[in-house]
């Protein structure tokens, strides 16, 4: 997984990222302790749903309930990558049975796999070999609005332009390096 990465800053209202709190946030994730320590912590009710995560720069996992928003996740902070995660148990041991980057707050890039794989590969979690569901993020260059592509359908929802083969949402956007050995 080497290479550099795209970072990806919140795009999402204003509001959302204004409510965000010092301190707040997902919870860290960089262990297997860690994860058996917050996930023992889950009801079962929330087990049955996806959570919310990011890979915050420090290319650690943050998890936070379903319900919470991707920009409080991560404190308010750049990610790596951003979106939906669900968890099984097989035996005695936790596995991601599905993931995403459903984050309409981030827009993550699909090429963020790489390193939400490594986050989850350092907490020790089995995992799916690429997102389960990719969204497909896209900014039309008229209207300036964010756009999920469907179907291989680039064309902009609100005003009927092209859309840009490539991703394009935050074009400010820092490449990270790879991880140190």
């Amino acid at each position: 997984m080497a290479g550099p990465v795209r970072s990806h800053r919140y795009v999402g209202p204003l509001e959302l990222k204004a409510a965000v709190r010092p301190g707040g946030g997902g919870c860290r994730i960089a262990s297997a302790g860690d994860f058996d320590g917050w996930i023992g912590e889950q009801p079962a009710a929330e087990l049955a749903e996806p959570f919310t995560f990011v890979v915050d720069t420090d290319r650690v996992l943050r998890l936070a309930p379903r319900r919470s928003e991707h920009v409080a996740c991560a404190g308010g902070g750049t990610v790596l990558g951003a979106g939906e995660i669900s968890f099984t148990r097989d035996a005695d041991r936790w596995a991601v049975s599905e993931v995403s980057n459903q984050s309409t707050g981030y827009c993550a890039d699909v090429s963020s796999w790489v390193e939400v794989a490594r986050a989850l590969d350092a907490v020790g979690l089995e995992r799916p070999s690429s997102f389960t569901h990719e969204v497909v993020f896209r900014r039309c260059l008229d209207c300036q609005e964010h756009n999920i592509v469907r179907e291989d359908d680039f064309v902009c929802v609100f005003c009927g332009s092209d859309l840009p083969a490539v991703w394009n949402v935050d074009p400010t956007g820092t490449r990270m390096g790879p991880p140190a050995p």
